[in-house]
């Protein structure tokens, strides 16, 4: 009798095993794609995962629905470990009625997001899903509102990560929105809130799934994806390293790891990377190379908004989050994308208890009616907010241009930043030399004989008075100006003496940031 029961339980494990049939998997194969429990199998340990809910069916039965109810309905998940650390994960099942989402798999999504709030413990989505089930109607779409909820929940709590492989439409794209990183891989992950078919019929615009809402869209122009993978294979591998520099939730600290790059190297040819002549670009990634332990630098939103750059490194060993312009882009000039960029990122690092290191040479924040008509003020303020509302230590670095509202933005003294360094090269000031001789000087200008010569000299009297960093110090706006070849060091010594900062914003239900 029990024999009867237990080969019962073996069938419909084996038929849960298959998702939506072999015919299925072997189509998701024929389209370049992994199946749900491979793409888990992939990113987790071997042998760790356990399923949840691997025998959960819909319950409706309109449309002929109840003649096709698949074991799993849609949704594979459960939990696991990436490198020993516990995470959950839930992957859409494109075998199973394309992966839309059903009430059931809904309910099985928010209950491992209540075990990895409770646990504290990142979760993972891997969506591939053609969106709310038209057949469940408005249980489906209330399915989507519980997970947008606990994906509130979570925020802030532990990690949220989201892998794209496959489309993501309409309400389907809003939960990985919703997450703290979001990887999409070339030619098959799709995201969009109207597909090109309803583009077309309400615009009259053509435009492909790929242009629309496709990896490169969404990792260059949008900023939806913090970063574009080849396959997905190098997806996981991008979910592992993420995972390597942040705790498993808001209560830790990051993960220490032993490094054998001396914390008191130093390097001499730190200074020759920035040009004498402030116009003329350089890269500020050989920079943070440098000062990083063994030059890994884990760069976040590489393609989006390159005039800033973000991401994460070690130091002697600690993870931080690093933030900095680059002057090869728009000089380096903060605008509308760039300070959304980073005030996410900033907020991310915060929550997680990561040090923020600040690397500065702007110019300021980018001129023009474009910028001014899309909200540079609103969109700027973001990263004023960010930076002011952040507790963990931040350490300030000026290394070459810092003038008016950008030199505030970018970590300044008076934003509660901890440690502020600036090299000799830095100019601080309201605006550059020439400029502020332009405004200040303008009559003179105007009346000199020879107002090139004039110019040349009272641009020189303002730079020994104002634009250098030594005004900076004086005033104790800058900590200390250092000798570039010390950086390292400086910052790491700084590190230490901060790790046992202990700071909170004043009682309140939560600050209104400028969205």
């Amino acid at each position: 009798m029990h024999s009867e029961k237990i080969d019962k339980f073996l069938k419909k494990n084996k038929q849960a095993a298959q998702s939506g049939g072999q015919d299925r998997i072997s189509a998701q194969h024929e389209k370049g794609k992994l199946t749900a429990r491979e793409r888990i199998d992939l990113l987790l340990d071997e042998g760790s995962f356990t399923e949840v809910d691997a025998l959960t069916t819909h319950h409706y039965h309109e449309f002929d629905m109840q003649k096709k109810k698949f074991f799993g309905d849609g949704v594979v998940g459960g939990y696991g470990t990436v490198n020993g650390r516990q995470v959950f994960v839930f992957a859409y099942d494109f075998t199973v009625l394309g992966g839309t989402l059903s009430q059931m798999g809904a309910k099985k999504i928010t209950k491992l997001m209540d075990h990895a709030i409770r646990t504290g413990c990142p979760i993972v989505g891997i969506a591939d899903s053609g969106g709310a089930r038209i057949q469940e109607g408005i249980l489906s779409l209330d399915g989507f509102a519980d997970i947008f909820y606990h994906n509130e929940l979570a925020s802030g709590v532990v990690p949220q990560i989201t892998a794209s492989v496959g489309p993501s439409a309409g309400g389907a794209v809003y939960s990985p929105a919703m997450t703290d990183f979001v990887i999409m891989v070339e030619k098959i992950g799709n995201m969009y809130v109207t597909g090109p078919d309803v583009v077309k019929t309400v615009l009259g615009e053509e435009i492909s799934y790929e242009e629309l809402g496709g990896a490169m869209t969404h990792g260059s122009k949008s900023g939806v994806a913090h970063f574009v993978a080849k396959h997905e294979y190098e997806c996981m591998d991008y979910i592992k390293k993420l995972l390597s520099y942040i705790p498993q939730n808001y209560t830790q600290e990051p993960p220490i790891v032993k490094t054998d790059d001396d914390p008191n190297r130093t390097d001499h040819n730190l200074i020759n990377l920035v040009p004498e002549n402030q116009l003329q670009p350089y890269d500020m990634k050989e920079i943070i190379f440098s000062i990083v332990d063994n030059r890994e630098f884990f760069e976040i939103h590489e393609l989006f908004a390159p005039n800033i750059i973000v991401g994460y490194a070690r130091m002697n060993g600690r993870t931080v989050g690093i933030v900095a312009n680059q002057p090869l882009n728009l000089a380096g000039a903060l605008d509308i994308d760039s300070s959304n960029k980073a005030a996410r990122f900033i907020r991310f690092c915060d929550a997680f208890n990561i040090p923020i290191i600040t690397l500065v040479d702007t110019p300021g924040y980018m001129p023009g009616s474009n910028q001014e008509h899309n909200g540079i003020i609103r969109h700027g303020s973001k990263l004023l907010f960010s930076y002011c509302e952040a507790t963990v230590p931040k350490i300030t670095l000026v290394i070459g241009k810092a003038y008016g509202g950008a030199y505030i933005a970018m970590a300044s003294k008076n934003l509660r930043t901890d440690v502020n360094y600036a090299w000799p090269t830095a100019r601080i000031a309201v605006l550059g030399a020439e400029a502020a001789v332009r405004i200040m000087n303008k009559k003179d200008l105007d009346a000199a004989k020879n107002p090139d010569e004039l110019k040349k000299q009272l641009t020189d009297d303002f730079a020994e008075k104002f634009d250098n960093p030594y005004v900076a110090a004086a005033n104790g706006s800058v900590d200390t100006v250092i000798d570039p070849s010390q950086t390292r060091p400086m910052i790491i010594k700084a590190l230490e003496m901060l790790a046992n900062k202990r700071d909170k914003q004043p009682p309140r239900k939560h600050g209104n940031i400028n969205l």
